[in-house]
């Protein structure tokens, strides 16, 4: 019995086997005999800024899902919309790419362009279409002479496919595409990225723009990093080509990338129109990070140092490095640096940067350091809070320092706790008051560096004092770069006086500062470039 019923068992399930090849070859079969035909034609678009002196910018993400093998169908047109301030001034090129289904890496083949540019515009190719997802992304190109305060919107109105026009279904439209300028991007000057912004204004009306130069890769220091300068004499319109301002050569015997610099803070002297830039040097630590690799000290070889350079000509020349590590830092503590961003100088004329340090045991402290006879001595004010870094400071009306810091506790707080640590103080960071927005899901941070700034603007019809802050509006991820903005010295920050200005993906770091009473500019690491600057009217996140 038991040799009887063994092959039976096996019989049954080579047959249910076959059956169930038979069923999916049929299937097979049935999907190869069927004419193609389109299941859905969709599009949508993101809020990201579209940019000069970048070749490509995607504005609309085209879907036609289609379903079939026989008899394929065939893209020959697709009619897109495009409306703004001035689109033949703006607009250089529109370009179609084909990706597949979207999953490979890059953004694809040229399936159409034009230079003939009309609110009606025809883009003409051929790309025959495959069973299931086919993505074409719609791109500008715009042209040098661009209008960086304009904006420009795009639409698609219909595909043809197969000599049949199709209306594609609307899955996302935040609104027209703000202009801006892709000021540094990957492999610029043979520079492999561009980190850490940091954007001032001078007396003299010009815009200076800071940054690492990451010279090898995007790591953090220790690897062959200078700091850069970009200004602008005309409001961020046009740009000079990136200066080097610091670089630790091969200092000590050591090579370039045992000597880099970096996580610049920009300050402007208001009084002398002097501008200061400060850095943190490291020095060795090969293959290190500079954030664990540093001792305590206060010689270069023991400990990363905190170096100062300045301009007295309105950014045309450079001091050389100026080292203040023994000023400042207690031997004791592991790591000293700035911000980054920038400093503010006060009423009364003293110069503050934003700093952290580790203390000796290791612990980060947002502080501040400050010098009351225009940069030739420097002070540091006592740790605000434990476990937070990187901060941006402000005055208030009532001459407190506010200081909004970075909180490594925001790693693992989503809840509504999750948010910037505020603390302020009335005597240069010898004592500290936890502010009553510390802490809370008003200002969200997914542990993230973000930028404030406060100055006087005109605001329906009258100039009074506003305060910005800019950071990936998250508490996971860096996407949703947002401005916010407050207009009671930083008690609240109201949703109607939001500015959303990038949803995707970026590194996030953002510095603001003011053009003129009507507009402020922001440099920040944004999902289309490593650095892109952006003029935003004053009226676009308040008065709407």
């Amino acid at each position: 019995m038991k040799h009887t019923v063994l092959p039976l068992f096996f019989l049954l399930i080579s047959v249910f086997n076959l059956n169930g090849f038979a069923e999916k070859q049929n299937l097979a079969n049935k999907s190869t005999n069927t004419a193609m035909r389109v299941v859905s034609v969709y599009v949508d678009k993101f809020q990201t800024p579209l940019l000069m002196g970048k070749e490509i910018n995607p504005v609309l993400r085209i879907g036609i899902e289609t379903s079939g093998k026989n008899q394929h169908l065939d893209l020959n047109e697709l009619l897109i919309h495009v409306t703004g301030d001035n689109v033949k001034l703006d607009i250089q090129e529109i370009s179609v790419l084909y990706s597949g289904d979207g999953s490979s890496p890059g953004i694809g083949a040229l399936f159409g362009k034009t230079e003939t540019l009309l609110n009606e515009v025809h883009i003409k190719g051929f790309q025959k279409l495959a069973e299931g997802k086919n993505i074409f992304l719609v791109c500008f190109k715009l042209k040098e002479s661009a209008n960086i305060t304009g904006k420009i919107d795009a639409s698609c109105v219909s595909v043809l496919i197969a000599d049949k026009m199709i209306k594609p279904e609307v899955i996302s439209d935040p609104g027209p595409f703000r202009l801006g300028i892709a000021l540094r991007k990957h492999n610029d000057d043979n520079a492999d990225t561009y980190r850490i912004p940091g954007l001032a204004t001078t007396t003299m009306n010009t815009l200076i723009a800071v940054y690492d130069i990451r010279r090898n890769n995007a790591t953090d220091l220790q690897e062959d990093i200078d700091i850069g300068m970009s200004l602008s004499r005309d409001g961020g319109t046009t740009w000079t080509p990136m200066k080097v301002i610091m670089d630790m050569g091969e200092w000590g015997g050591r090579p370039q990338d045992e000597n880099g610099v970096g996580d610049p803070s920009v300050l402007v002297d208001r009084q002398t129109n002097t501008i200061w830039v400060a850095a943190v040097w490291a020095h060795g630590y090969p293959r290190e990070g500079n954030w664990m690799a540093s001792k305590p000290g206060l010689k270069p070889e023991e400990t990363s140092q905190l170096m100062l350079i300045k301009s007295e000509d309105d950014g045309k020349s450079w001091s050389e490095p100026i080292n203040i590590t023994s000023q400042i830092k207690d031997p004791k503590w592991y790591l000293i640096l700035q911000g980054p961003g920038k400093g503010i100088t006060l009423m009364d004329g003293t110069l503050v940067f934003p700093a952290q340090f580790k203390d000796e045991s290791q612990i980060p402290f947002s502080t501040i350091i400050y010098s009351k006879d225009h940069g030739k001595t420097w002070n540091i004010g006592t740790g605000a809070l434990s476990n937070t870094t990187e901060a941006q400071v402000i005055e208030l009306d009532d001459g407190h320092l506010m200081l909004n810091m970075r909180d490594n506790r925001n790693r693992t707080d989503d809840s509504e706790n999750n948010g910037c640590s505020v603390y302020i103080t009335s005597d240069l960071g010898k004592t500290w008051i936890k502010h009553p927005t510390s802490g809370k899901n008003i200002l969200q941070e997914s542990t993230c560096q973000a930028s404030l700034i406060k100055e006087n603007f005109m605001v329906n019809g009258k100039k009074q004092k506003v305060v910005f802050f800019s950071n990936p509006n998250t508490k996971k991820g860096r996407h949703h770069m947002t401005i916010k903005t407050s207009l009671d010295d930083g008690q609240t920050w109201p949703e109607e006086y939001q500015l959303l200005l990038d949803e995707k993906n970026g590194r996030g770091y953002s510095c603001m500062t003011k053009i003129d009473d009507f507009t402020i500019g922001i440099l920040y690491e944004d999902s289309q470039a490593d650095m892109t600057f952006q003029v935003i009217p004053v009226k676009e996140i308040i008065n709407r």
